[in-house]
C-alpha cells in the first residue's frame, strides 16, 4: 500500500471532525458565549493572566502538548502493526483528544481559569480534589523524568541539535521582550527567529557539542538532567511573556513547517508501507494488543496531560471564550497528525518487511528502537525534499526536542500550580511560596531520574518510568472526563460526547495498570509498584466519589454562570 492513502485518509477524518463535530460540541453542548468575559481579562495580573491572540495562544497551547509522546508513542505500538495505532490516532483524536481537551478548556474558563484539580471540589467534592491533586503530582513528576531522559537521550545521540536548541531560548526571551514591552508583533520575529534557529542545524551539524568528550560516557546523562531541572526551575517562574509564549509561538510554526517538510517529501516520495497492517508473529509472552495499545500511545490521541495545560496555562490567556474550540479540539488535531505522522514514518522506514520485522522483533526492541525508527523514517522524507540525511537527522532531533522542551516548560510550571494549590489546602506554609514549591518540584523530580537505572547509566531512569507514565497520563484524561461529565449533567445538557470516550478510557486504562501492577510485583519493582498502586486506589476511590456525584440531584445553574 501507498503511504500517500493512509495520510489521505487520516487527514480526511481530522477535517470532517473539526469542521461539524467540534462545531456540534460549541454549539449544543457547551454553547460558547463570545460575550462571556474569560478569566484572562476578568483577573489579568500580567504574569500567568494575560489575554492572548488565538493564534499565538493555539502556538502556545499546542507546543506545549506536543512533546514527544506523539512521536515516541505510536513508534513503540507499531510492533502490533500499522493498523491498530493508525485507527487510534485518527479515531481517537476525533471523538476522544478532541472533546476532552476542548472539554476541560471551556470547563476551566467557566471557573476562573482553575486547574481540573481544583475545580473537582465544586463538582465532586473537597476528597475527590485531593485525590485529583496527587494523581496530577505523581504524572508531572513522570513527565519531568521521561521528557528530561528523552531530550537528554537526543542531546547525546545527535549532538548537532544543542546549539539550535540553546539559541532559542535568547531569541524567544527577545520576542517576548519586544511583543510585551513595545507592543510589536509577534508573527515577524518569530519566523526571523526560526530562520536562525534553523540555520544553527548547519552550525551544529558542522560543531557538534558532544559533552562526553568534556564529562565522559557515564557523566552525560547527569550533566544534562541537571541543566534540564536548572532550566525548568527557571522557566517555571518566569512570566509566561517572557519565556513560555515566545518560544511556543517559535516551536508551532516549527511544527508547520516541519510537517510540511516531511508531509511534501512524503507525496514526492510515495514510499510503500513496508510494515504489516497487523503483526501476527508476536513473539510468546509479547504484551496484548489490548489495553496495552491506548497506554503505549499516551498522547496523539487523548492525553490526560493535555487537561492540565488546557485548565493550567490556556485557559487563563483566552481572550473569547469562542477561541476555546480553536485552541482546544484544534490543538488536539494538531498534535493526532504528528501522531499521524509517527505511524507513517516508523511503517515506511524499511526498507523490507524483514528489516521491519528485524527492529521490531520483541517489545523491548520496539521499545529502545522507537525514536531511532521516527528519526530514519522522517529523514528519509526529509531527503526527498532536498535536504541532506545527516542534517535532516538533526532537523528531526531538533524538532522532537523542541516540543519536548516545550512541554517540560509548561509541566514544571503546573507543577508548582499543584503544589501550592497543596500547600494552601493544607496550611504548609513553604509550598504557598511559589518558588520554593518550584524548588521542591525540581528536586523530586531529580530524585526520581537518578532513583533507578533505565539502562544507559545514572540519569537515564526516565525510561523506566515510561509504562507507568502511558497508564497515569490515560487516567487523568478518563478523570477529566468524569468530571466534565458530572458538570455537563448538573448543566442539563447532552453528556453522551464525554461519557462514552470516557468509560472507553477507564476500561481500557484500568484493565492496563492491573497488568502492569502486577509485573512490577514479580519483577520486585518496589519504587514503580507502589506508585502504580497508589495511583489505582486514589483513582477507583475517586470514580466512587464521581458515582455519587452523578446520581446526586442538582438544579442546573444558569447556561453562563461561571460556576456551579
Amino acid at each position: 500500500m501507498n503511504a500517500i492513502v493512509l495520510v489521505l485518509i487520516g487527514f480526511l477524518m481530522f477535517y470532517l471532525g473539526y469542521r461539524y463535530y467540534s462545531t456540534l460540541i460549541a454549539e449544543r453542548i457547551f454553547r460558547l458565549d463570545p460575550n462571556y468575559v474569560t478569566p484572562a481579562h476578568r483577573y489579568f495580573d500580567g504574569v500567568d493572566y494575560v489575554p492572548t491572540n488565538k493564534h499565538v495562544l493555539w502556538g502556545h497551547h499546542f507546543s506545549s502538548i506536543a512533546g514527544a509522546s506523539p512521536i515516541l508513542g505510536p513508534a513503540i505500538a507499531m510492533f502490533w502493526g500499522w493498523l491498530p495505532g493508525f485507527l487510534w490516532v485518527v479515531l481517537g483524536t476525533v471523538f476522544a483528544a478532541g472533546v476532552h481537551d476542548f472539554g476541560t478548556l471551556v470547563l476551566s474558563n467557566r471557573h476562573k481559569g482553575q486547574s481540573i484539580g481544583t475545580i473537582t471540589t465544586k463538582i465532586l467534592g473537597p476528597r475527590a480534589k485531593t485525590m485529583f491533586l496527587l494523581i496530577i503530582l505523581f504524572l508531572i513528576l513522570m513527565v519531568n523524568a521521561v521528557f528530561a531522559w528523552i531530550i537528554a537521550n537526543l542531546f547525546i545521540n545527535f549532538p548537532g541539535s544543542v546549539l539550535p536548541i540553546f539559541i532559542e531560548i535568547p531569541l524567544a526571551v527577545l520576542i517576548g521582550l519586544w511583543v510585551y514591552k513595545r507592543r510589536g508583533r509577534l508573527l515577524v520575529p518569530s519566523l526571523i527567529a526560526l530562520a536562525i534557529m534553523y540555520a544553527f542545524i548547519w552550525v551544529g551539524y558542522k560543531v557538534p557539542i558532544d559533552v562526553r568528550g568534556w564529562v565522559g560516557q557515564d557523566n552525560a546523562f547527569v550533566f544534562w538532567i541537571v541543566v534540564l531541572m536548572v532550566y525548568g526551575l527557571i522557566s517555571s517562574v518566569l512570566p509566561v511573556w517572557v519565556l513560555l509564549q515566545p518560544r511556543d509561538y517559535i516551536n508551532s510554526h516549527q511544527l508547520f513547517l516541519g510537517l510540511i517538510v516531511l508531509y511534501l517529501g512524503l507525496f514526492i516520495l510515495q514510499p510503500d508501507v513496508t510494515a504489516p497492517a497487523v503483526n501476527t508473529n508476536l513473539p510468546e509472552g509479547s504484551p496484548p494488543l489490548f489495553p496495552l495499545l491506548f497506554i503505549t500511545i499516551a498522547c496523539g490521541a487523548i492525553s490526560g496531560f493535555h487537561g492540565l495545560v488546557a485548565s493550567g496555562t490556556s485557559s487563563k490567556q483566552l481572550d473569547k471564550e469562542t477561541d476555546a474550540r480553536y485552541v482546544g479540539y484544534f490543538g488536539a488535531i494538531g498534535e493526532g497528525a504528528l501522531g499521524l505522522l509517527s505511524v507513517i514514518a516508523c511503517a515506511t522506514a524499511f526498507a523490507t518487511l524483514d528489516d521491519w520485522q528485524a527492529h521490531y522483533a520483541t517489545f523491548q526492541k520496539a521499545g529502545d528502537g522507537a525514536l531511532s525508527a521516527f528519526v530514519l523514517g522522517a529523514s528519509q522524507l526529509a531527503e526527498a525534499v532536498g535536504i541532506p540525511r545527516d542534517i535532516g537527522a538533526i532537523f528531526i532531533s531538533v524538532l522532537i526536542i523542541s516540543f519536548a522542551a516545550t512541554s517540560l516548560d509548561t509541566s514544571f510550571r503546573l507543577l508548582r500550580y499543584i503544589l501550592v494549590e497543596l500547600g494552601n489546602d493544607y496550611k504548609i506554609r513553604l509550598l504557598q511560596n511559589g518558588n520554593v514549591a518550584a524548588t521542591v518540584g525540581v528536586l523530586v523530580s531529580l530524585y526520581l531520574v537518578f532513583s533507578t537505572d533505565g539502562g544507559k547509566g545514572i540519569g537515564s531512569g526516565g525510561y523506566v518510568f515510561w509504562p507507568l507514565f502511558g497508564t497515569t497520563n490515560q487516567l487523568l484524561a478518563g478523570l477529566s472526563l468524569l468530571v466534565i461529565t458530572v458538570w455537563l449533567k448538573r448543566l442539563g445538557r447532552n453528556y453522551l460526547p464525554t461519557l462514552v470516550p470516557m468509560v472507553f478510557v477507564f476500561a481500557m486504562t484500568l484493565w492496563a495498570m492491573v497488568l502492569n501492577i502486577q509485573t512490577y510485583f514479580a519483577q520486585n519493582k518496589v519504587l514503580l509498584y507502589t506508585i502504580g498502586s497508589a495511583i489505582f486506589v486514589l483513582a477507583l476511590w475517586m470514580i466512587l466519589e464521581a458515582v455519587n456525584a452523578f446520581r446526586k440531584q442538582h438544579t442546573p445553574p444558569g447556561d453562563h454562570t461561571a460556576s456551579l
